[in-house]
C-alpha cells in the first residue's frame, strides 16, 4: 500500500489512483484551452463580428490569464 501523490489517500496499489490521473490530466487540458483560446480567436482582427456574449467571455479568460501570469 502507497499513499496517491494527487489526493494523498491511501491507494492499494504502488501508484496513484487512476481516477485522480485521469481529473489531473483534464484539468491541465482544461487550463491550456483557458490560456490559448484568445489566440486561436484572434481578438485583434475583427472582434466586431463577435457576439456580446463571447466577447464578454473572452475578456474574461483573458483578464484571468493575465491575473495568473502576474502571479
Amino acid at each position: 500500500m502507497k499513499m496517491c501523490n494527487i489526493c494523498h489517500k491511501i491507494s492499494a496499489t504502488d501508484k496513484d489512483h487512476t481516477d485522480c490521473i485521469q481529473k489531473r490530466s483534464i484539468e491541465i487540458e482544461d487550463q491550456d484551452f483557458k490560456n490559448s483560446i484568445a489566440e486561436k480567436l484572434n481578438l485583434s482582427k475583427g472582434n466586431q463580428d463577435l457576439g456580446v456574449e463571447v466577447k464578454a467571455i473572452l475578456e474574461h479568460l483573458t483578464r484571468e490569464k493575465d491575473q495568473e501570469d502576474k502571479s
